[in-house]
């Protein structure tokens, strides 16, 4: 396992070491020890599993308050997963990072509490498990809109398939509701620059 620098200080890919022979391969995708070992001591309290087909985008959400950390894997296919600082005061506030995550090349996103989260589908399908450090809350559910120009994210893809409440979300200056910022504790860092991160 490694964990890798995103260009967010506290959004970081995960390696996750696969063993595989001629049958296929198993990984660990949680291991609570191993995890906190490396900074990651945040409990899974709730695991959810989408699927969606080629096109869909799915974001961009957070919780506020009962903020929810998030690690993201892809079982199966390949999307773009986003993660943007929304924390009032944050130094990076309004910037975002993103990164391929499939179900081939054995890697995580984790994002801290105070990040929107959001990924689009760049394969036929995609299953998706998040691990959330805090319950579902529909009272403090939020979205931001998922083509804000002044974030300026870009997708990967063209017509996003989209729910109709992230068709209507408002744009980060209209947010109501913004989760503070708060310095997080480092994590222990394997390296940077040699995944498929950020803005390109």
């Amino acid at each position: 396992m490694r964990i890798f620098a995103t260009d967010l200080s506290d959004v970081f890919i995960i390696e996750m070491k696969a063993f595989s022979d001629e049958r296929g391969f198993i990984k660990e995708l949680w291991n609570a020890p191993r995890y906190l070992n490396y900074g990651l001591g945040v409990p899974s309290v709730q695991t959810n599993f989408s699927r969606s087909r080629k096109g869909v985008l799915r974001g961009l959400h957070y919780q506020e308050p009962h903020g929810q950390g998030k690690l993201v894997t892809v079982l199966a296919g390949e999307v773009f997963d986003v993660a943007v600082d929304i924390r009032q005061g944050s130094p990076s506030f309004g910037k975002w990072t993103g990164t391929v995550l499939s179900g081939d090349n054995h890697r995580q996103l984790w994002i801290p509490p105070g990040f929107a989260h959001g990924f689009a589908v760049l394969s036929d399908s995609a299953d998706v498990l998040y691990q959330c450090t805090a319950p579902y809350d529909p009272r403090s559910e939020h979205a931001i809109r998922w083509n804000d120009p002044a974030i300026g994210i870009d997708w990967r893809l063209r017509d996003p398939i989209l729910a109709p409440k992230d068709q209507a979300a408002p744009l980060l200056g209209e947010a109501r509701v913004l989760p503070p910022y708060y310095p997080l504790p480092p994590l222990i860092v394997s390296g940077s620059g040699t995944v498929d991160s950020g803005r390109g």
